[in-house]
């Protein structure tokens, strides 16, 4: 009896979803609108945002010094691999779901009900994370008006809890949700256009910050760091393979992104060929981008002296180009908008 109760618990756990029978003969419930280039600027504003606004220079002040730019090949290398599987299943099973759905065709009920529930986790968090570093990236640039104000007026004592209501990041969590219930057509244009504007501030970034380049801060001698400061034993790898290595664990987070592409199946045009060349499109485009902002990230000012909350806005400001400061904010705006 308790073998028999085991045993269909267990086939109701493991029971898989089958494609041919179960999800080919539905019906499309999505119109399907998208193309190569809608999915490949969703893929890149997506994952595009953070990362090179802020994540570099945070990486590159304590964590791996100018060998960010290895730590984000290395993070884009190992984000790769994850990136071919989305890709193989994607041509496949060609619908909405994601890795819930590819779990539930390949593995069973049980296993993708656990990554949808972690999925659901990562988003949430994910949403909170980009929210609040919109949040912080214009505060800092404004003067912290919203941090000093709610600090002195709405202050939270809580460990578990931030030190004020984040005001600004709720409001920019309801202004994309109104976006995306705007429908999807509408929103890709939307999305297309600030990625659009996103990829220009970066090749804007790239280009004056060649021009800016001095390979020096690269070789930076250890006698040459100011005393207490945390510049660790200076030169290319400052804190050694591990601080790149290190810092190749949390670029890999700006990495975070491209499955969005997988999760618009069924409103893609041909999804098992469009699907996996929007993936590979978006994982070349980003670490190019990466690689390159943190190259003259690097090359333009020392990296102990990167400011953690907006490096670049702070370069420019420090080299006398406000212009350029004030077309990087707007980029990051953007950035952090489609992400």
């Amino acid at each position: 009896m308790t073998g028999s109760w085991t045993k269909t618990v267990y086939q109701k756990l493991s029971r898989k979803k089958t494609y041919v029978e179960e999800i080919g003969v539905e019906k499309d419930k999505f119109k399907r609108v998208l193309n190569v280039v809608d999915l490949t600027a969703l893929g890149t504003g997506s994952t595009l945002g953070c990362g090179v606004y802020v994540l570099a220079g945070t990486v590159a002040k304590s964590v791996a010094g100018p060998a960010v730019v290895l730590s984000f090949i290395l993070a884009a290398t190992v984000s790769s691999f994850s990136g071919v599987c989305y890709a193989e299943f994607a041509s496949r099973v060609p619908k909405a779901g994601s890795a819930y759905i590819y779990s539930y065709v390949a593995v069973g009920e049980f296993i993708a009900f656990v990554i949808g529930w972690n999925l659901l986790l990562e988003h949430t968090i994910g949403t909170a994370a980009v929210a609040k570093a919109m949040s912080n990236y214009l505060d800092s640039l404004l003067g912290d008006p919203q941090k000093t104000y709610m600090k002195k007026h709405f202050s939270i004592h809580m460990d578990f809890l931030g030190e004020y209501p984040d005001v600004a990041s709720f409001l920019f969590i309801m202004s994309i949700a109104l976006v995306v219930a705007w429908g999807v057509r509408k929103s890709s244009t939307l999305n297309n256009l600030f990625t659009t504007l996103n990829l220009l501030t970066v090749c804007t970034v790239i280009v004056s910050g060649f021009y800016f380049a001095n390979l020096s801060n690269w070789f930076i001698d250890k006698n040459d760091i100011p005393p207490g400061v945390n510049g660790g034993n200076g030169g290319f790898l400052p804190f050694g393979w591990t601080g790149m290595v290190a810092g190749a664990a949390r670029c890999f987070y700006g990495f975070i992104g491209f499955d969005s592409i997988a999760s618009t199946g069924e409103e893609t045009k041909n999804p098992k060929k469009t699907i996996p060349l929007a993936i590979v499109l978006t994982l070349f485009n980003v670490t190019v981008a990466y690689s390159s902002v943190a190259s003259v990230l690097t090359l333009m000012w020392p990296y102990y002296d990167q400011d953690p909350n907006a490096p670049l806005p702070v370069i420019y400001e420090n080299l006398g180009m406000p212009v350029l400061k004030y077309l990087v904010t707007g980029g990051a705006v953007f950035a952090l908008f489609t992400t």
